[in-house]
């Protein structure tokens, strides 16, 4: 087996690790569930070890798995660090950027932007990966991360560009018809489900709606947003993406309490590539733009 074979399988490893089953890794890896399958019994048959025990609740590393799954996250982080080194001095603007950001900021800030951006660039191709997880810059996922949160990791460099503030809405249609309320807390709501259990968002939903008043639950703010435009209730809503719908009222003043900063982030190696640095100085400039919008300043 040469050393990329060696490398190949030990990605394959990875991926199982990280994901727990064939079918989970092969889908990371953009291959097939036998792909994964087959490149996994290579490695054991070439180290003459078992690597995974199979488990009802999935695949969990050996001894010996775990010991080549030390090495093989040392082999990917040293890989990585030679790619960001060797691409951070790229001065160019072309090629293609990759960059992860949620899917608020994807349907209703960025679109604009990105097209305004490759105006400016047209030999730039632009990937935009929508995610709420957060994809790893240190293994080259993404050269740039768009995120909201007011806790940046630390081996990450950038910058805060925006508060991105809250407040509740109702559509027109719901307002209108619906009776009379003490508070918010005597309408139908739109809630978020145990996805967000860790968030703002919904620790001020617990102490602020009774759970009986929430007729729906979903995982996903922008979901959130059209079911509210729908009349199905009130929702608690990003302000940026709220205030754009000419059917939705905001119900009272911001809620102070949810809220978080957006940042521009990318690796440290990374910063000075010619496409990296083009790409945060534009989106900078563009939630400057936006600034008034997205801290809930226009209502």
């Amino acid at each position: 087996m040469n050393e990329q074979d060696s490398w190949d399988d030990l990605r394959f490893l990875l991926a199982v690790a990280r994901n727990g089953s064939l079918s989970a890794a092969a889908r990371a890896l953009g291959v097939n569930h036998s792909t994964v399958l087959r490149r996994v019994a290579a490695l054991e048959e070439s180290m003459g070890v078992r690597l995974f025990d199979k488990r009802p609740g999935g695949y969990i590393l050996t001894s010996a798995g775990d010991e080549m799954h030390r090495v093989a996250l040392k082999v990917e982080e040293e890989l990585a660090t030679a790619s960001r080194r060797l691409s951070g001095s790229d001065a160019q603007i072309s090629g293609t950027l990759r960059f992860t950001t949620l899917d608020i900021l994807a349907l209703h800030i960025l679109p604009r932007h990105i097209a305004a951006f490759r105006a400016l660039h047209p030999t730039l191709s632009v990937d935009m990966i929508v995610a709420e997880a957060s994809l790893s810059l240190t293994r080259r996922e993404a050269d740039v991360a768009i995120r909201s949160t007011n806790r940046p990791p630390e081996n990450l460099v950038g910058r805060a560009v925006a508060w991105l503030a809250f407040a509740v809405y109702g559509s027109a249609s719901y307002l209108d018809s619906a009776p009379a309320a003490d508070g918010v807390a005597g309408h139908v709501w739109v809630g978020l489900d145990e996805t967000f259990d860790h968030t703002s968002m919904m620790r001020w939903l617990r102490k602020s709606v009774p759970p009986d008043r929430i007729a729906c639950r979903v995982n996903s703010v922008a979901t959130v947003l059209e079911l509210v435009k729908a009349g199905a209730g009130l929702g608690l809503l990003p302000c940026g993406l709220a205030d754009r719908c000419p059917g939705l009222r905001r119900v009272g003043p911001l809620v102070e309490e949810v809220g978080s900063k957006i940042w521009l982030l990318t690796h440290e190696d990374l910063r000075h590539m010619g496409r990296v640095r083009a790409f945060m100085d534009f989106m900078g400039d563009a939630f400057a733009q936006d600034r008034a919008l997205l801290e809930g300043r226009t209502s």
